[in-house]
């Protein structure tokens, strides 16, 4: 995955973090707006990881791309 975008999240996987198991991980801009400076934020934590530290897998499709039926329908 070349590009990466600010706020967005994807899934990954690091060996060094999270036991190996894939996990979500955010395109944080917290230590500047610079791609040099973009960090991966792990959510609901406070934890920042640099790039390298894991393997993008894909990003994470937003919940609206799935419709729910209504039981009513």
């Amino acid at each position: 995955m070349k590009s990466l975008v600010p706020g967005g999240f994807y899934w990954a996987r690091s060996n060094k973090y999270a036991g190996g198991r894939t996990t979500i991980i955010q395109v944080s801009t917290i230590f500047g707006e610079a791609p040099d400076f973009w960090t991966l934020a792990v959510p609901g934590s406070d934890q920042h990881h640099m790039i390298g530290d894991f393997e993008i897998i894909a990003p994470v499709e937003p919940l609206e791309a799935y419709r729910l039926p209504q039981a009513a329908e």
